[in-house]
């Protein structure tokens, strides 16, 4: 069977993901959650070399990559290792996802995110799907990171730039879109799927954090896409 390796948020925890790994796990031979350093500021070239270095070497995969992580997993398909059988995107962006305010990512250097309410974080990336226990584990996984490197990510995700990438993957590619995803706007996953010949979209119920929201939905579709992989 195949490894299904999953590639974070903006948090960069594999705390968050247990739900969609158990509901996923029967379609995969495992179901490997990559982390990044929550104490060390590294750019996008950065986390895609650590992330390559921990790829499985031999055995067959399908690459996950989850929001933030969006960009670093559409470079890694436009230049894949020969074990990488296909790549899904969940709630992701080939370029800034707020192009407007693109121009101001340098000012987040100095924005308080931890300080922000987590009634209003949870608005934005759970919505109505928010539950007691999502809230807690979301707030807790942020809060395992420096606030400078959460800064950082933000900063570099305003700054993505991945839509030449794209129209280098060759390979099959599914993008998991929420319907209620009140960060990115359809916009994103159009782009995307414009620019890549072989993506296709799936809209699934939920918002943002839709792997956490949706886990089981998620799972159904990411085993099916796998099927059709011949996983």
């Amino acid at each position: 069977m195949t490894i299904l390796v999953v590639l974070p948020g903006l948090d960069g925890t594999a705390t968050l993901h247990s739900d969609f790994s158990n509901a996923v796990r029967t379609a995969f031979e495992s179901v490997a959650v990559i982390s990044y350093p929550s104490n060390q500021v590294l750019d996008y070239i950065a986390l895609e070399r650590l992330v390559r270095s921990e790829l499985p070497p031999t055995a067959q995969f399908v690459l996950l990559g989850e929001s933030f992580s969006g960009p670093i997993a559409l470079s890694i398909a436009a230049n894949p290792p020969s074990n990488l059988l296909g790549v899904v995107l969940s709630t992701t962006f080939a370029e800034s996802p707020v192009p407007l305010f693109a121009p101001f990512a340098p000012l987040l250097r100095l924005a308080p995110l931890r300080a922000l309410p987590l009634p209003l974080v949870s608005w934005w990336l759970l919505g109505r799907w928010a539950t007691p226990q999502l809230e807690a584990a979301l707030q807790s996984a942020l809060l395992t990171v420096l606030p400078e490197v959460l800064r950082s990510r933000a900063r570099t995700a305003m700054r993505a730039n991945a839509l030449a990438v794209c129209r280098l993957v060759d390979l099959p590619v599914l993008y998991l879109r929420g319907t209620n995803d009140r960060l990115l706007n359809r916009r994103a996953s159009r782009k995307i799927a414009e620019a890549i010949e072989h993506c296709i979209i799936k809209d699934v119920a939920g918002p943002h954090l839709l792997l956490q929201a949706a886990p089981a939905a998620c799972a159904k579709a990411v085993s099916e896409f796998a099927l059709g992989l011949g996983c």
